[in-house]
């Protein structure tokens, strides 16, 4: 009997954990993202929008984007439902800003929007970026907006990540069948 800890090992000696690339590797040019950015916060939302957009089309020039602007983060998940259910959509990002206040509101809202985009991704099938970004005050959201640690462009690759990754998948499960 092997022991766990043997199995850990041989497991990240054979599939080492790697960080996604800089640029991810583009297997086909036509694809399609859809962004659903939050209007609340909007001059961040809108930072993180635009970064990821930029990113999306510097990776993939001639990508189809669909971008749905929704009140706040709360929305966000059944928009990403409705969006998946009546359209073609290889992975979804969803973007917004929510910064936290004297009350509980904004982890109740967090961990809503967290739970819900999570339950969507896995029961439809389709991979959902989750970029709705819960900071501790203005100064940690415009960071990860607008400063080096910018979200956008890394939802942006992890998006395409998932998009060709899922790609391959039904690639090889059609060539099975």
């Amino acid at each position: 009997m092997i022991s766990a800890q043997t199995q850990t090992k041989r497991f990240k000696e054979k599939l080492p954990s790697k960080s996604l690339s800089p640029k991810p590797r583009s297997i086909a040019s036509k694809r399609t993202i859809s962004i659903i950015a939050s209007l609340y916060n909007e001059d961040l939302v809108n930072s993180l929008l635009n970064s990821t957009v930029d990113e999306l089309r510097r990776i993939i020039p001639g990508i189809n984007i669909n971008v749905y602007r929704v009140p706040g983060a709360f929305e966000i998940p059944v928009c990403a439902k409705k969006l998946i259910d009546y359209n073609d959509v290889d992975t979804l990002i969803a973007l917004g800003v929510i910064i936290k206040g004297e009350t509980a509101h904004a982890e109740l809202v967090a961990q809503s929007v967290t739970q819900s985009l999570q339950e969507i991704a896995t029961e439809r099938k389709t991979p959902i970026i989750h970029e709705v970004l819960l900071t501790t005050n203005r100064e940690q959201a415009v960071e990860r907006c607008q400063g080096n640690k910018n979200r956008g462009i890394e939802a942006a690759k992890a998006a395409i990540t998932m998009s060709e990754l899922f790609s391959s998948l039904d690639a090889a499960r059609n060539k099975n069948s």
